[in-house]
């Protein structure tokens, strides 16, 4: 019997990951996506949205086998969801959806507050489970909490996090969807720039920040996927245990 592969990160400290970023930030995306293939798959996905598969398409031309996870809540919009059926035909994904067990009243209506945690956060958690790293389509242009983003780093679970598309513009985005007939989320032409929930996502007025739409009326502005940014506010999680 072959013993199970499992790749260490023990030479990858916060300095030396602190030292990759800043050496991928002109390294193009592919790259990005080839050093963490080389160095993790398979114990690596992609946590994907369906706003747009650039990420997807990026690193699916480097591992085809790629796992990509999608979190169903049960609260997508029904473009989402159309938008991840063609994404999945498109590139033959190996693809894993994480479904949100059936609640009786909706998360979103009993308890506004923990139902990020609940639909979202405690699903990455389980698709985490015997991965030594992920990858995120985040950018830094999508938010003033994400300036900062890393392109490599280390998330609170002690896993390395990759964001290959960190330093973006919505400009690159748009000319990569162009230049390689990307599959998109028709929401992106209404007026949502970003995507999430249909309970908790309005359309963006003009100038307004990308993720404006997000959460309104709160002072939420992540849902928890991306720890790093998260506001210690009235949305502030609680410990999540598998």
């Amino acid at each position: 019997m072959a013993l199970l592969d499992t790749r260490s990160t023990d030479d990858l400290t916060d300095e030396a990951l602190a030292d990759l970023s800043a050496r991928f930030e002109t390294a193009s995306a592919g790259e990005i996506v080839a050093w963490a293939v080389e160095r993790f798959h398979p114990q690596i996905c992609l946590a994907a949205s369906m706003t747009d598969a650039v990420l997807i398409d990026v690193a699916v031309a480097v591992e085809p086998a790629i796992e990509v996870v999608f979190i169903d809540t049960g609260y997508h919009f029904t473009e989402t969801m159309e938008t991840l059926e063609k994404v999945r035909r498109r590139y033959g994904l190996n693809l894993r959806i994480m479904t949100v067990p059936h609640y009786q009243v909706p998360l979103w209506q009993s308890d506004p507050v923990n139902c990020c945690s609940a639909a979202k956060v405690f699903q990455l958690e389980r698709a985490l489970v015997g991965k030594v790293a992920w990858m995120s389509g985040l950018r830094r242009q999508e938010s003033d909490t994400r300036r900062e983003a890393a392109i490599v780093s280390r998330d609170r679970r002690g896993l390395v996090k990759v964001n290959p598309l960190a330093n973006w513009s919505d400009l690159d985005v748009e000319g990569y969807i162009a230049d390689h007939d990307v599959p998109l989320n028709p929401l992106l032409l209404k007026g949502y720039p970003s995507i999430g929930c249909w309970p908790c996502t309005r359309p963006v007025r003009p100038g307004e920040e990308a993720r404006s739409g997000r959460w309104v009326g709160h002072a939420k502005t992540e849902c928890g996927l991306h720890d790093e940014f998260e506001q210690h506010d009235e949305f502030e999680q609680e410990e999540l245990h598998s």
